[in-house]
């Protein structure tokens, strides 16, 4: 990832330290407005193709402030509290201005897939923190149902195979928007990725042909 780093050294000063703060900050207090004092304010805040060709150009932001639709506290202060750990715990990793870039690639990724689609979300984004998460931290246990200790990597597998059906049962259009969501994931992992692939294919192969020559 070379060009990352030459990136870093000419333009690491735009990196926005705590950005996941901003966000779930964001989300926090979107959710308080349409709980208590205007629910309208909830329709004004999704990325649609429409709208912003109408001038809502703050659409193209505010679309990562859209809170969980969850009327309890408990589980919206939960679901923003992973959202932070996991966006923290990258942040931490590769630093403000990499994880910053990996966010913004997930944000060009939305604005992409809502050029072609009509209309986008940052769910996609989302899914892409947890699964560079996973990817960098296969073993942290996270305890599911608060009871159950799961390793993440398992966890990362069911998340990526639900995504995976929900792109090859979508139409085509809608297919690459959520391939598009991905992007940030795509550009950090996906060469290292396809080697890995690759390397666990070259190994099988050899067992195979180890075992075969020993039957013989």
């Amino acid at each position: 990832m070379n060009w990352l780093y030459k990136l870093e050294r000419r333009f690491g000063k735009f990196g926005i330290p705590n950005l996941m703060l901003y966000v779930v900050g964001g989300q926090l207090i979107a959710w308080i407005l349409i709980m208590f004092i205007n629910s309208g304010i909830y329709y004004m805040l999704p990325l649609v193709r429409s709208a912003i060709a109408q001038g809502q150009i703050w659409r193209l932001v505010t679309f990562l402030f859209m809170p969980p639709l969850e009327m309890n506290p408990l589980f919206v202060a939960l679901e923003l509290y992973l959202i932070y750990w996991i966006g923290s715990a990258l942040e931490r990793t590769w630093g403000c201005f990499q994880f910053t870039v990996y966010f913004l690639l997930g944000v060009v990724g939305a604005w992409l897939g809502c050029l072609l689609v009509g209309f986008g979300s940052a769910t996609a984004l989302y899914y892409s923190l947890f699964f560079a998460f996973a990817y960098l931290f296969p073993d942290v246990q996270l305890m599911l149902f608060f009871v159950l200790p799961v390793k993440v990597k398992w966890l990362g597998w069911i998340a990526a195979a639900l995504y995976v059906l929900d792109i090859l049962t979508a139409p085509w259009v809608q297919k690459a928007a959520l391939i598009l969501g991905l992007l940030g994931f795509l550009v950090f992992f996906g060469r290292d990725g396809i080697h890995r692939l690759k390397n666990k294919y070259d190994n099988y192969q050899r067992r195979k042909a180890w075992q075969n020559q020993w039957r013989q």
